[in-house]
């Protein structure tokens, strides 16, 4: 295939794609050190997923949505991420490229396409960064009162939202999440400093979490009050007309109607737990991170896939038997903090054990904010030198290595939507985003079965069509549950059709493919890359 594309003519010029060819020797000349194994990914994977999902969103998707059946939601997210995977497993091991999504949607539809995936992604990096801070902020506000440091209530939380204490009990309103913004900042300095973590202590932060995380669900089983799981899916709020039949295959059937129909009945009953499975489905965000570190695994065809599936599986575990404990300690409906394991742990009576695992969802959530904002600076940074953003986006620091006006741009940004905007708009945009961002592989997969049968695929997802297509499909209706609510939609539409007006005023006339320039290798300043897991 030729190395220099044509220059594109006419509206045709936003279907310009980088050739399968081009991405591929792009890998092939890059300049990261590859030095990630299969181990290394499956670690990265799990420090990427065990984070503000387990941590924070269980507790709110519990008491808002789907009460004790919050661990049928975890099966099903599950299920949906297996179908996910298995593309991302395909693609990683066939374009081991970093930009990920963005760089599989470049190849097979399109610019204009690939575009609007790094919205998505930016969307899912950037914001879920922000989630993860509300949720740092929490476990540290709350950790800091146990040592008798207290701050004011108004500085802990976004503006208007509630601020309860340990009991459940309002004791005022917030104005900005001071701590949260803070420790983005911090993370922002590291990065534009390029202090990275190595693979070993990624691993010993995985571990840290890990640990915390059997060790709640081991000594958290002891205090289990088998009532708080009956009802296993608590009866619909507000409830359904008299007369209206609510056998089980009913439920399922007006569940999907409200969610096509954008109708809110989603408060428990079987729409609460389809509801809840697209809000903890941030829970799950961090396996296919994996895919970003294709241009520094070992042997990432064979490694990547390992890496994906391992930790998908792993953590599935984890969560249906974190998410059962919890809601067995603590009434379903007392769990909507930013710190729902902290309240477990506290109602348990051991203050030893609930320091541990403030300290612990500490640590963990400080790695995730790290590889999150590195991972958005990645995508820009891929971005850029593709010529869709401004060149000083790539601009790379000469004593630092690091792309450090695009890694303070994204920090200020970041910074500013975790201390101003409330947990559940911050994971609702992220999730989102997200699905948004894997229906797009999904049909990337089938798109580059038909146009390219002979690709070299050392892993190919199983099942095929069927894998892909049921992938985009529960995609989709997840994604649909979401923008069920007025505010997340209008945001998301506005958010896309800005972006893609941005794209035809800058991106279209500046892309270095659309002009005919050479894109097979970048020429790349090679940069200081975290090893570190989500």
């Amino acid at each position: 295939m030729a190395n220099v594309a044509a220059p594109g003519r006419g509206i045709g010029r936003i279907f310009l794609r980088k050739s399968v060819a081009q991405i591929q020797a792009e890998h092939e000349h890059g300049e990261l050190k590859r030095s990630l194994g299969a181990l290394n990914l499956v670690l990265l994977g799990i420090g990427c997923v065990i984070g503000t999902g387990i941590f924070v969103l269980t507790g709110r998707a519990a008491a808002q949505f789907a009460g004790p059946g919050i661990m049928i939601s975890f099966v099903i997210t599950g299920i949906l991420c297996a179908f996910v995977a298995l593309c991302y497993a395909e693609l990683a091991s066939a374009l081991p490229v970093s930009g990920s999504a963005y760089s599989y949607t470049y190849a097979s539809m399109g610019e204009v396409v690939a575009w609007v995936m790094g919205l998505l992604l930016l969307l899912e990096y950037g914001l879920a960064a922000s989630t993860v801070a509300v949720g740092w902020s929490g476990y540290a506000v709350s950790l800091l009162q146990d040592v008798g440091v207290h701050i004011p209530p108004a500085l802990t939380a976004a503006p208007g939202v509630s601020v309860t204490d340990a009991g459940g009990h309002v004791i005022g309103t917030g104005v900005m999440n001071l701590p949260a913004a803070l420790v983005i900042g911090a993370v922002t300095c590291l990065l534009v400093a390029g202090v990275s973590e190595s693979a070993t202590v990624n691993n010993i932060v995985v571990f840290i979490k890990l640990t915390v995380v059997i060790a709640f669900i081991v000594i958290g089983s002891r205090f289990v009050h088998p009532s708080n799981w009956s009802p296993l899916i608590p009866a619909q709020v507000p409830a359904p007309p008299p007369g209206t039949p609510m056998d089980m295959g009913h439920q399922i059937f007006r569940a999907l109607g409200d969610v096509i129909t954008g109708n809110s009945h989603s408060r428990y009953g079987v729409g609460g737990v389809i509801h809840a499975a697209a809000v903890i489905f941030f829970a799950y965000l961090g396996f296919e991170a994996v895919s970003t570190a294709g241009a520094e695994a070992r042997n990432p065809s064979r490694d990547m896939p390992i890496g994906i599936l391992g930790a998908l599986v792993i953590c599935t575990i984890l969560y249906i038997l974190t998410s059962g404990v919890l809601v067995g300690i603590v009434p379903y409906a007392s769990l909507d903090n930013p710190a729902p394991i902290a309240t477990a742990v506290n109602q348990i009576g051991m203050p030893w054990f609930a320091i541990l695992v403030k300290i612990g969802a500490i640590a963990g959530l400080s790695s995730v904010m790290l590889v999150l904002l590195y991972g958005q600076t990645r995508i820009f940074y891929t971005m850029s030198k593709d010529g869709l953003l401004p060149a000083s986006l790539a601009t790379v620091h000469k004593k630092f290595k690091t792309p450090w006006i695009n890694t303070i741009i994204v920090g200020i940004a970041a910074a500013g939507a975790s201390g101003l905007l409330s947990l559940d708009a911050l994971s609702d945009l992220s999730n989102v985003g997200s699905l948004a961002a894997f229906a797009l592989v999904c049909v990337t997969v089938f798109y580059l079965r038909v146009s390219h049968p002979d690709l070299e695929r050392p892993f190919r997802t199983p099942l095929f069509p069927w894998v892909p297509i049921l992938g985009a499909v529960m995609c989709a209706v997840l994604l649909m549950s979401l923008m069920s609510t007025a505010a997340t939609r209008n945001f998301f539409l506005i958010y896309l059709a800005g972006g893609i007006v941005i794209y035809f005023v800058f991106g279209l006339w500046n892309s270095k493919l659309g002009k005919g320039e050479l894109v097979m290798g970048h020429e790349a300043t090679p940069m200081e890359l975290p090893h570190t897991g989500e």
